[in-house]
């Protein structure tokens, strides 16, 4: 004669889904079992999320700051090339407009007070007549020590030297440079050096 005592019967019975065993055991029924599920997997995405939340608001604020520092960084140098341009051309760049412009044989340099200013003006055509000279001769150190780099086309520019040919002309408020040559290589480094220029400068187009 087997004996079974009460206490030992299963407090549960064994349901199809066994992912609602645990609720089952508890004594709640299947549909209720289903609907705490729902509840416990929607607060399990919601501490995920809090918890995810944190760091993606740190890894924006970083590149908003990274963003920054480049801008900074990007102004310092602007504002230190500006100042040995200063000094080299004898002007405010920032009171001067620079013009770049492509030409098709070769290109030209123009250089202006803003207002009126006939010392400034001056000391513009002494500068572009001293670097055409320089550029003559094949001597492009003026335009390196104010961009503090090598600039593009100027290799091209020395070894052509005797084929590019430069004149200057005066403005009512400074000067322009004028580059010329037939020679094809000539005019495409030419051209690579204006657009430096341009872009250093951020002359107009």
């Amino acid at each position: 004669m087997a004996f079974q005592c009460p206490e030992m019967e299963p407090r549960f019975r064994r349901t199809p889904d066994v992912g609602h065993n645990v609720y089952a055991q508890a004594g709640h029924p299947p549909d209720h079992a289903q609907a705490m599920e729902r509840q416990m997997h929607s607060r399990t995405l919601f501490v995920a999320l809090v918890l995810i939340a944190p760091g993606s608001a740190h890894r924006a604020s970083a590149q908003h700051a990274h963003a920054d520092m480049d801008t900074a960084s990007h102004d310092s140098a602007f504002a230190a090339m500006q100042e040995r341009g200063r000094v080299i051309m004898g002007v405010d760049q920032y009171t001067s407009t620079h013009h770049f412009d492509d030409l098709p044989n070769g290109g030209r340099i123009v250089l202006v007070r803003n207002l009126d200013d006939t010392a400034g003006a001056a000391r513009i055509r002494q500068h572009l007549r001293a670097i055409a000279t320089a550029f003559k001769a094949g001597d492009f150190s003026s335009p390196m020590l104010v961009h503090f780099k090598d600039v593009p086309g100027t290799r091209v520019m020395t070894a052509k030297k005797a084929v590019i040919d430069y004149s200057v002309r005066a403005l009512d408020r400074g000067a322009e440079l004028t580059i010329h040559t037939t020679d094809p290589d000539a005019i495409r480094a030419v051209h690579e050096f204006l657009a430096f220029q341009r872009t250093e400068h951020h002359a107009p187009d």
